[in-house]
């Protein structure tokens, strides 16, 4: 007897290897949501992590510590790219992250983060429930923080549908990936120049659409993805896809640190933390919750942020004298000239804010000449003072 009149053909053998499979994986449960089945994991809640390093306490490093809380006032800056030598608190500084994030209204018991007022950015079934006319239950959570292994598969990130359900109950039951989690959230890939092409490409696309698409055996479930991602790396290491890079929206360049006496204060700083991390902590979250508080005052000011035409005009001016392709490199250094100008609590943006953000916005969008003796940032700043008449 041979294994195709075993098993049969077609929909009924699908059921059969479903089923098998299901057979050797840890217990699941699945929770009706509407017109949607949402499949969690039985292993629980994940354990504990450990406590990040205070993000005021990382010494050094301001350009990264800047690009980073600029993309936390506006989300719409498009992310960060931070590129540098090892052991230079790439990784520290992403996860310190997590205690300047503020809190967002969501609908509780929702898996996709939906945004309880806003259509736009709603999972499946709230947008479904939304239109219905019913009033959906408003909770508070912090903004998520999602780490993308390099070794995840695609239905991990994605998400995946419930082949067997679909066919033998005639329902979509859907278990969210990484994506769906790092919704209205920070998705940080920590050596991102090493991520294998095929999640690059699911990036691309769900950075680019702000939506992730499932779609298994004529079965499609769509759900907002709109995160700012994140990543770090080593250049030494390998080069980034061109289409990925120009996704970020800043690029964060740094080295190590050379004074002898700051490498002390860091390691020293590191030592008593690795010992007492909660009592390390709790001595300066006072500072950890006044630059919360700034950032949430910035947001709000940020409306209210405007950049001088004559300016626009002349930050044009400098992507056209760069070469920059495309007009994304203007837009990313208008927002974050806006935004930096927000977050040191003023409406008007001077100068001295776009020439702080625009080595920042545009370093990686310059053509690689590999004669070039000048860093490209550093050529950034030259033409910026040329065009704006600053020595």
């Amino acid at each position: 007897m041979n294994t195709q009149q075993v098993f049969g053909t077609g929909a009924g053998r699908q059921v059969v290897q479903l089923k098998m499979r299901a057979a050797f994986l840890p217990h699941a449960s699945v929770r009706r949501i509407g017109a949607v089945y949402v499949r969690a994991s039985a292993t629980g809640t994940q354990s504990a992590k450990k406590p990040s390093f205070p993000f005021v306490k990382i010494a050094g490093q301001e350009e990264m510590k800047l690009a980073l809380c600029l993309n936390i006032v506006d989300p719409n800056i498009g992310g960060v790219l931070i590129m540098g030598d090892r052991g230079t608190a790439k990784s520290v500084a992403v996860r310190a992250m997590v205690d300047l994030l503020p809190e967002l209204d969501v609908v509780e018991n929702d898996p996709f983060n939906s945004d309880p007022y806003d259509p736009k950015l709603m999972g499946p079934d709230a947008l479904m429930r939304y239109r219905n006319g019913e009033k959906l239950p408003v909770g508070k959570a912090k903004t998520p923080l999602v780490e993308l292994p390099l070794g995840a598969t695609e239905d991990r990130v994605c998400g995946t549908i419930d082949i067997e359900k679909a066919l033998t109950e005639g329902v979509k039951a859907f278990e969210p990936g990484l994506l769906a989690k790092a919704n209205r959230g920070i998705l940080y890939v920590d050596e991102v120049n090493l991520l294998d092409d095929h999640l690059v490409d699911v990036l691309l696309d769900s950075a680019a659409s702000g939506w992730n698409t499932v779609e298994r055996e004529g079965i499609s479930i769509s759900h907002p993805a709109r995160f700012i991602l994140v990543g770090s790396g080593n250049p030494e290491e390998g080069e980034l896809r061109p289409q990925l890079l120009d996704r970020f929206g800043m690029h964060a360049q740094i080295g190590t640190v050379k004074e002898p006496k700051l490498r002390v204060q860091i390691v020293s700083q590191r030592q008593i933390f690795d010992e007492d991390p909660s009592s390390f902590r709790a001595k300066y979250e006072e500072q950890q919750n006044a630059l919360t508080a700034r950032i949430v005052e910035a947001r709000k000011l940020l409306k209210a942020s405007e950049v001088n035409y004559d300016y626009r005009v002349k930050i044009s001016q400098v992507c056209s004298e760069l070469n920059v392709d495309g007009i994304r490199g203007d837009i990313v250094t208008n927002r974050a000239a806006k935004a930096l100008a927000a977050f040191e609590g003023r409406s008007e943006v001077t100068p001295e804010d776009i020439y702080r953000v625009i080595p920042l916005c545009l370093r990686h969008r310059l053509r690689k000449d590999p004669l070039a003796q000048i860093d490209d940032g550093d050529k950034v700043r030259e033409t910026f003072k040329s065009v704006f008449g600053m020595e």
